[in-house]
């Protein structure tokens, strides 16, 4: 008797102790069987509720959802949990008059000596601060996509084996991919001309570049999906986990257009020095002609004079000649210096540009000085009305037809070609010679006074220079289009002149 006393009050101890242990949970607790029906409730629980209020008898579902009607099988975890004999989980939103909440469900099976569910503890889990951080999280994350998204600049992550993890529509654009289309057949690598990824990863392990991890903004050549090289620049990062190495990150600029306008401002700085140049020049050659001229003028008269005297054949004859010869040379440089130093403005009018190209051809005389050399003329027939100084204009186009002539050493195909842009209001003539070409060295050189290639005593230098400022007098521009040892061609532009801007100006 004693002992089934002792017996019992050891089992009575025993539940007492799981009861408590039950009681004490941090989370509010239910206990339901298999038919949902609630059992019991630890203390936790009891304190959310009224104290009037009693869920033991009660269903899950009318506690839960103050319902009748059982949960479907499709949204309810019991069915699962009776198959798998495992625990389940499901969040559940609470709508509110203040604010949202959420509730994580932990439904817990408790299993007989025939391992079968006899019960189900449910723990209540207030996940509200939880589903808090993950919108601030993603809200985070959705901005910081957004500002990805919506860079000028071409970003690219890729994991630590080359695989792209990020592209945003500037990179897609630049490399001509999308992210998709570059995770199925490509790496990191394929972005650039080969063994360049290798080594802007060696320059990121460094410490020498920015930084062991970093690389500060570095020139390369990209590489796109049509094989096109492309100069950019790249600023590149490795992203770590503690000191392992996961995943790279480059932003991407394509310089393209910023070369273009660097090379259209070196242009016009050039454009500026050799008006400047050919402004200081032009004074001092002014001067310069006329204090040569008078003196040639006299030495000139003298030898004539002399040489009326002399026996044509001797010796004092033939050196007077060579003297004529020789101060006609020099009043030749001396009239191209003064062409060269006008200071007068260019009187200017209307005038057909394919006419005036036949009036410059037609004041070449000496047919003869061609040889072998064809000329052709491929003339637009659409209207292309300039205002220009005729004078000037007929000698850049015989400059230019005598230049290509010496080019071509009597044989070959000079063609003058006009046409012109409408949209752009631009006239434009060519002139092409099937000569020797200009050497890449001489380029930059070739419109500077006093710059010439010819032997000594056949050019001044002055030809190209004079033709170059006097397009910039009429309002137009000189340039070389192309050059290579089959020839040269010098293209002329010109604005067109239309009706309505002469009856404005009128």
């Amino acid at each position: 008797m004693e002992n089934n006393k002792k017996s019992a009050d050891k089992i009575s101890k025993e539940l007492n102790w799981r009861y408590m242990l039950f009681d004490s949970l941090t989370f509010p607790t239910l206990i339901i069987n298999p038919d949902k029906i609630i059992l019991d409730i630890n203390h936790n629980l009891q304190k959310k509720l009224s104290a009037n209020k009693n869920l033991i008898g009660k269903t899950c579902h009318e506690y839960f959802f103050n319902s009748k009607t059982p949960c479907e099988s499709a949204t309810c975890p019991l069915p699962k949990l009776f198959a798998d004999k495992k625990g389940q989980s499901k969040l559940i939103k609470i709508d509110t008059d203040i604010e949202d909440r959420w509730e994580d469900r932990v439904f817990i099976p408790i299993l007989n000596e025939n391992a079968e569910v006899a019960f189900i503890r449910v723990s209540i889990r207030d996940a509200t601060q939880v589903k808090a951080l993950e919108k601030e999280l993603q809200d985070v994350r959705n901005l910081m996509e957004k500002i990805v998204q919506s860079s000028a600049s071409s970003i690219v992550a890729a994991d630590i084996r080359g695989n792209a993890l990020l592209m945003n529509e500037a990179a897609e654009n630049l490399f001509d991919y999308s992210l998709e289309e570059f995770q199925q057949n490509h790496s990191a690598k394929d972005f650039y001309p080969p063994g360049v990824a290798k080594e802007i990863m060696k320059k990121l392990r460094s410490k020498d570049y920015g930084g062991k991890g970093k690389l500060t903004s570095t020139k390369i050549d990209i590489v796109n999906s049509k094989g096109e090289i492309i100069p950019g620049e790249i600023a590149a990062a490795i992203i770590y986990e503690g000191n392992q190495e996961v995943a790279t990150m480059g932003i991407y600029t394509d310089l393209r257009d910023k070369i273009a306008v660097e090379k259209k401002l070196e242009k016009a700085q050039k454009q500026l020095a050799q008006s400047e140049k050919l402004a200081s020049i032009g004074q001092l050659a002014a001067g310069v002609a006329h204090e040569i001229n008078n003196p040639l003028t006299g030495i000139l008269f003298n030898a004539n004079l002399l040489l009326e005297d002399q026996k044509e054949g001797s010796t004092i004859y033939n050196d007077l000649e060579y003297i004529i010869e020789d101060v006609n040379r020099c009043k030749r440089i001396v009239k191209d210096l003064l062409v060269y130093s006008r200071q007068a403005n260019p009187a200017k009018n209307f005038v057909q540009l394919n006419m005036l190209v036949d009036q410059s051809l037609s004041l070449i005389h000496d047919q003869k000085l061609f040889g072998n050399i064809k000329i052709e003329k491929k003339m637009s027939e659409e209207m292309m009305l300039i205002n220009v100084d005729e004078n000037h204009l007929n000698q850049v186009i015989i400059n230019l037809v005598m230049n290509a002539r010496d080019a071509m050493n009597g044989k070959g195909i000079l063609t003058l070609h006009t046409y012109r842009n409408k949209a752009a209001q631009k006239a434009y003539l060519e002139v092409s010679d099937t000569g020797c070409g200009i050497p890449e060295k001489n380029l930059h050189n070739i419109f500077d006074p006093f710059f010439t290639t010819k032997e000594p005593g056949k050019g001044t230098g002055l030809g190209l220079s004079t033709v170059y400022g006097i397009m910039q007098e009429n309002g137009g521009n000189i340039s070389v289009k192309e050059t290579s040892p089959k020839g040269t061609t010098f293209l002329i532009e010109l604005p067109l002149y239309s009706s309505l801007q002469r009856e404005q100006e009128s």
